[in-house]
């Protein structure tokens, strides 16, 4: 079986289990479950914190597993990502109290309070920077005013907490993270089962991002209709009963559906309509 690692809680947990469901994977119904044998389809799934599924998963010990970014980064596992699976996003950034520094480059001699020490070690070194690290397990925005550290590298979504707290963000993102499928470095790449998850995964990708669109219009504005609606392919186009008009079948982007919709009406277009996408393989 296919022996895959999926978070047993916070912001990836949910996300996760619902996109392995809607690729057709059976999933937990109760939280305490830490394995799952879903036999119909040959995966064993394990129900691991987070920050330890790199750790899994770049042992050896588990096939794949479900994780951020930044955690498989701060790891320092010999694992790698495959998939970005498009949830969680998050950025990872330093902040201070202001006038303390302007850039990374500035924090020569200072230490720096974080929950991602292995990431944070990592990027200081790229930049040359001598400067003390402090793993902390959360709220470490309390550490500037505790005297613990006169710089954080922490998420920030949309800054609130850190302003609260009289800090601002300082110098380039460190990261921008996501979900993502990851994989040991130097596993095979021709395992057919994880190819198999690998498409499922992206056939819920693109079933999030696209919808079906179907529409009549007279075959005169075809070649118009199908520039609006060209499809991964090329659109599907199939005579009406009556003459002169045609029925087009195509996949557009969800996001682009109401004014797609707008401009095939202003050319002509009736009986537009759009259904939802639950799985595809391209």
């Amino acid at each position: 079986m296919l022996r895959i690692a999926v978070p047993n809680k916070g912001s990836l947990s949910e996300p996760a289990s619902a996109m392995l469901h809607e690729a057709g994977y059976r999933q937990r119904k109760d939280r305490r479950e830490l394995v799952l044998v879903d036999a119909e389809n040959e995966v064993e799934f394990f129900f691991l914190r987070p920050r330890d599924i790199a750790v899994y998963v770049g042992s050896g010990k588990l096939d794949i597993g479900i994780t951020g970014r930044d955690l498989l980064l701060d790891s320092g596992s010999p694992a790698e990502e495959i998939l970005q699976l498009g949830f969680a996003g998050s950025t990872f950034r330093y902040a201070t109290r202001p006038g303390t520094a302007k850039d990374v480059s500035e924090f020569g001699g200072m230490t720096v309070a974080t929950s991602f020490a292995g990431l944070v070690k990592q990027h200081l070194a790229e930049n040359d920077v001598d400067a003390s690290v402090v793993r902390l397990d959360g709220a470490v925005e309390t550490a500037i005013q505790l005297g613990v550290a006169e710089i954080i590298a922490d998420v920030v979504e949309t800054g609130t907490t850190l302003r609260n707290a009289g800090l601002e963000i300082i110098g380039e993102p460190i990261l921008k993270s996501e979900a993502v499928v990851i994989r040991g470095t130097g596993a095979p790449d021709d395992d057919p089962k994880v190819r198999q998850f690998l498409r499922r995964m992206q056939g819920v990708l693109v079933a999030r991002r696209y919808v079906m669109m179907d529409y009549d219009i007279r075959v005169e504005h075809v070649e118009k209709a199908v520039a609006l609606t060209p499809g991964l392919e090329s659109p599907t186009v199939s005579p009406l009963h009556h003459e002169g008009w045609v029925a087009v079948r195509s996949m557009v982007p969800s996001k682009d559906a109401q004014r797609i919709m707008d401009e095939l009406y202003d050319l002509g277009a009736r009986a537009i309509l759009t259904t939802g996408i639950h799985a595809c393989r391209l």
